[in-house]
């Protein structure tokens, strides 16, 4: 039984289009089309319906998709245990949220650069909701984000989480004491886009005060708001890895606050089905890199908890 076009037949079913499965498998619609009929004519059944711009399993199609599965899943397991270097090649499509992208994700890449040298990586750093879309239309095998991601065949591994700390420019002068809600509320609160989770605790909790509402500038960009923040523009809460050097230099002030939203807690999100081990493997790496930043980032905390003690 040809192996490609039980693949073909996975991909076929998974994205309920011809037009998408070639694209998945970087080949031609009719070369689709020939697979399955070829797949068709060699079991005796007929696998989908065809619809404008649609294919849906036929009932026997459905019950034979998770044999075919089966069959994909163990050829693959054979050759990662024959030859290691045969699953570690091809294209990993990797979503990256921005705070990542300004912690560990260059070690991440160093790791998975001498684990897989033969591999290409395409890069997509965004908001994690787009993220998640990315993940669900398969658009990426791959996704460091605020997760987990809660559907059925997506698999979802745990990664450090960053805490959130209120900053602002010195120039702002703002008190060295304990500041309420509403002392903060006084200026513009710069923060994460409004399809965020970050946003919305954070405006939830704004929007609770009596006085004035606040007012948020929000972006996508975590450099912006970053930027922002130096510029006197505003009072900012960003997670510590984005502007680590900007406090030891001072140009920042960590602010004194009676509140701070929760921490970022962050998976590595993948799609457990079909199978890829490509984006396995690079899950693995990014809980390994991630534990060893979150252990390497604690101990300096701890470290610099006890000189300012001293």
């Amino acid at each position: 039984m040809n192996f490609k076009r039980l693949e073909t037949f996975i991909w076929v079913a998974t994205l309920g289009s011809f037009r998408k499965a070639a694209e998945h498998q970087h080949t031609t619609q009719p070369a689709i089309s020939n697979r399955i009929a070829a797949l068709e004519d060699e079991l005796g059944v007929r696998l989908f319906e065809r619809e404008s711009g649609h294919s849906k399993l036929t009932s026997k199609g459905q019950e034979l998709l998770p044999y075919a599965e089966k069959i994909v899943f163990m050829a693959q397991q054979l050759r990662k245990r024959a030859d290691r270097g045969a699953s570690l090649s091809g294209i990993l499509r990797l979503g990256v949220s921005e705070t990542i992208v300004h912690s560990w994700l260059p070690r991440f890449f160093r790791e998975l650069h001498e684990t897989a040298p033969n591999l290409d990586v395409e890069i997509t750093v965004d908001v994690s909701g787009n993220l998640r879309s990315g993940l669900l239309d398969r658009s990426l095998d791959l996704a460091f984000l605020m997760g987990p991601v809660s559907e059925p065949k997506i698999e979802n591994r745990s990664l450090c989480s960053f805490p959130l700390i209120w900053v602002a420019s010195p120039e702002l002068n703002l008190p060295d004491k304990l500041l309420e809600l509403k002392e903060l509320a006084e200026w513009p609160v710069i923060t994460y886009a409004r399809n965020t989770k970050p946003f919305a605790e954070i405006s939830q909790k704004f929007s609770e005060l009596d006085d004035l509402p606040a007012r948020f500038y929000s972006s996508s960009s975590l450099a912006a708001c970053r930027q922002l923040t130096l510029d006197g523009i505003g009072i900012s809460t960003l997670p510590l890895s984005v502007i680590k050097h900007e406090l030891q230099s001072g140009r920042l002030v960590q602010l004194n606050t009676s509140w701070t939203p929760s921490e970022l807690a962050f998976t590595a999100s993948y799609s457990g089905a079909p199978f890829n081990p490509i984006a396995e493997l690079a899950a693995n790496l990014g809980v390994m890199v991630s534990d060893e930043y979150d252990r390497t980032t604690h101990h300096e905390k701890l470290s610099q908890d006890l000189k300012n003690d001293n």
